[in-house]
């Protein structure tokens, strides 16, 4: 009897198996969906920092080469973004009672137009906006290399999530 039952789950194990797709990274992504294609990131921010184009652009590329197991083409994936930087700003936060900040930030927000040509209903075109504080005893050019990188790392699992995560 115990023979007969492990040769059965081991004849029906790679039929299961087929028909459903693991992953530990929560995204959700139907087996007919093959590529995906990422457009450069344009800044029209008014204030431009000249390599954060190029570092989101890679980053959204990266996540999905990483995390998903579609193809990266240059254009017409089955999922498709394109975008642009709408702001880079620098702000201060937390005033003493002095009338002096204690805290700036750093805020960039991007606009991302999301398509899937698989399934239309996914399909949103929307605002991502993050921050990060630094001390304003700090020179925004010493700290701005790594703020970039933990806002771009926020926004790319916004988009990510927003994407293929379907909670």
């Amino acid at each position: 009897m115990k023979a007969r039952f492990l040769y059965l789950v081991l004849i029906l194990m790679p039929l299961i198996n087929g028909c459903i797709t693991y992953s530990f990274t929560g995204a959700s992504i139907s087996t007919d969906v093959k590529t995906v294609s990422v457009q450069f990131f344009k800044n029209n921010a008014t204030l431009v920092q000249p390599t954060l184009s190029r570092t989101l652009t890679d980053a959204l590329k990266d996540k999905f080469m990483s995390q998903t197991s579609l193809n990266l083409i240059n254009k017409g994936g089955d999922l498709s973004f394109e975008g642009q930087i709408t702001n880079y700003s620098t702000q201060p936060v937390a005033i003493q009672g002095n009338e002096t900040a204690a805290l700036n930030r750093l805020t960039i927000t991007i606009s991302v137009k999301f398509t899937n040509i698989k399934n239309d209903k996914q399909n949103f075109e929307t605002s991502f906006s993050r921050y990060e504080d630094y001390p304003s005893s700090k020179n925004l050019v010493s700290v701005e290399e790594g703020l970039i990188k933990q806002i771009t790392d926020v926004l790319v699992d916004d988009i990510f999530n927003r994407s293929v995560v379907n909670w």
